[in-house]
Formats: structure tokens, sequence, C-alpha cells
């Protein structure tokens, strides 16, 4: 008889935050997280005590993005005021202020040497900023109403942007360097939320409830990963690059969701929340999955735990993996 896989509940809740919850991500060592909230304010707690350790704060403004640097010594903040914040670990306080934007921002990442930060709006526009002058390096105007997810290649030479437009052309490709379009993938409905890029795979997420796999050597579609039943919000990959973790905020699917990335099959039940749920981020070691919410809490579960029940303990391990089974379903 086949071993019954119960619901989980989260292992640890972060409270503290007086405004909806943004993003969450890890920060160097493993021991620590941190979240932003529309209050204003960058949080940082005790992975696994669940205790705030510090509050930062630069004025009353809604951070809607954070991202950490390769070397875990900067975080980079995007504002609702269109303000792309650079924050120093060491000293908790901004050392840049860069502006251009004119709306909310929604995304922001690192390139692959820290050198430049890629931001996402809802002016219709992604910007590369020098992190050493604080200069505009590319401006890219997309054609869509708002860009609601922007992200380097592993190679940094590639950009990925997603957001909404009138056909079905949710998902364009840019050089890094000159801002030339190079491709544009259809196949979602709706706008989409996020992207995550592996060394030759692109994986988007979609207010049409999928996920969806690119062979970023062809452009074209290898695979949909169905099972949301509302608007994928985010995802995010395990360190080792095995397991997908994806979020849905809507009314109709509160829950976050891990799949396995060898065969594209969901892993034990949804990660259910009491209020909508919006970022996903998983721990250094990939044992723990961070999810941001509404409710003005941040979540921990138990990734390991699942795996276990499960029979899938060995996709924490660090071994490649591969979409061929993928291409064949």
């Amino acid at each position: 008889m086949k071993k019954r896989i119960r619901p989980k509940k989260p292992c640890r809740k972060f409270e503290g935050h007086t405004d909806k919850v943004t993003d969450v991500i890890s920060l160097p060592g493993g021991q620590r997280i941190m979240t932003s909230s529309n209050d204003g304010s960058l949080r940082v707690w005790d992975l696994h005590t669940g205790k705030q350790i510090s509050n930062w704060v630069d004025g009353k403004v809604e951070i809607r993005a954070i991202a950490l640097s390769a070397n875990g010594k900067k975080v980079v903040s995007g504002d609702y005021d269109g303000v792309v914040r650079l924050w120093n670990i060491e000293t908790e306080e901004v050392v840049a202020k860069w502006t251009g934007h004119r709306g909310p921002i929604f995304s922001v990442c690192w390139n692959g040497d820290d050198e430049r930060v890629l931001s996402g709006s809802s002016d219709g526009t992604a910007r590369v900023w020098d992190v050493e002058s604080g200069e505009i390096v590319l401006e890219i105007k997309t054609g869509f109403s708002s860009v609601d997810t922007a992200i380097f290649s592993p190679d940094s030479t590639i950009i990925a942007t997603g957001g909404d437009y009138w056909k079905d052309e949710r998902i364009k490709i840019w050089n890094a360097s000159t801002g030339e379009l190079v491709s544009i993938l259809k196949g979602h409905t709706l706008s989409v939320n996020c992207l995550a890029w592996t060394a030759d795979r692109l994986i988007s997420g979609s207010n049409d409830n999928t996920i969806r796999i690119w062979d970023t050597y062809t452009w074209q579609h290898i695979a949909v990963l169905t099972g949301h039943t509302g608007h994928v919000s985010d995802i995010a990959l395990s360190p080792n690059g095995r397991l997908l973790a994806s979020i849905s905020w809507s009314y109709w699917d509160r829950s976050a969701r891990l799949w396995n990335l060898d065969d594209g099959r969901p892993i034990g039940y949804p990660l259910q929340h009491r209020s909508d749920a919006g970022r996903v981020s998983f721990s250094a070691d990939g044992t723990l999955l961070a999810t941001a919410c509404d409710d003005k809490n941040a979540y921990t579960w138990d990734v390991a735990a699942i795996l276990e029940e499960a029979g899938l303990e060995e996709l924490l391990r660090l071994v490649s993996y591969s979409f061929a089974s993928l291409l064949t379903n």
C-alpha cells in the first residue's frame, strides 16, 4: 500500500512587518533570511528560531522586490517610488539610489559578476545599471504595458523579460549589451509574472496558471507544468537545480508547490496559505522553503521532510538534473 503524504504546515512563522511581505531571500551563511514589505522595511531574521535580527529602513516607501549580490555583500531593492536602492549588508544602510524609472519597480536582478543590476518596471522598460557609477547603461523599451519580471541569463549575455501584451508575446529575449530583440516566446495566454534560468532552460510562470519550460538554444517550448488553479506569481530553483518551487497569488489557489525537474511532476501536497502569497525562495542548502505572504508574515517549510515522505531524498544531492524525460512527456 502506497504511503499517504499528509498536507504540511509551515515549520516557522516570521512576524513583525506591519504590511504585506513582498519578497524573501536567503542571506550568506545559511542562517538568515531577509524580507521586504510594503511597510518600507527590510528585515533580517534568524532562519531557525524565527526571531528578528534587524530592521532596515530608508524612508516610508513600499519595497516590491529584493535581490542579493553574488558575493553576498549587497542587496538591491526595487521600490514603488521607482527608485532602485543599493544596500550594504554589513552597515545595513543605503549606499546609493538610482532614479530613472517612471513607475513602480517589480523586479530586480544582479548579473554574474555583480557589476550590473537589472530592473523591470510598470513603465514598460527594463534598465541595466552600472553598480559603481549608478549610470543607466541600457534601457530596453519592451513594448509591455508593465515589465513584471526581468532576469539575466547565467552568463549575463542575454536578458529575458516577462509582462503583458495584447498579443501572446509575453516573453521577450534581448541582447544584454545592445538591447537588440533576440526572440519572442509565444505560448502563455496571460501575463508572465516570473522567470528562472538554468544553464540551458528558461522557466516561466504566468497568470494563465501554468509554468512553461523553454529550450534556450532553439527558444522552443518543451514542457508545461500544470496543477496550480490560480496565477503563478513566483518561481525559484533549488541551489542544486533539481527542484522548482512555485507559488500562486489568487483567491482560488493560495499555495506553494514543489516540482521534480527530472520528470516535471509535483511533489507532495500544495503548501497552503491562509491569505495571498506572492514570493518564494529556497534556503542556501535547499532544505527549507521560505514564502512571503500578504498577511504581513513570512513562513518556512521543511523541504527535506517533504522529499523524505515522497521517497525523493536524492533530489537534495548536488547532481545536475536533466530535462530528457520532459522532452518525451
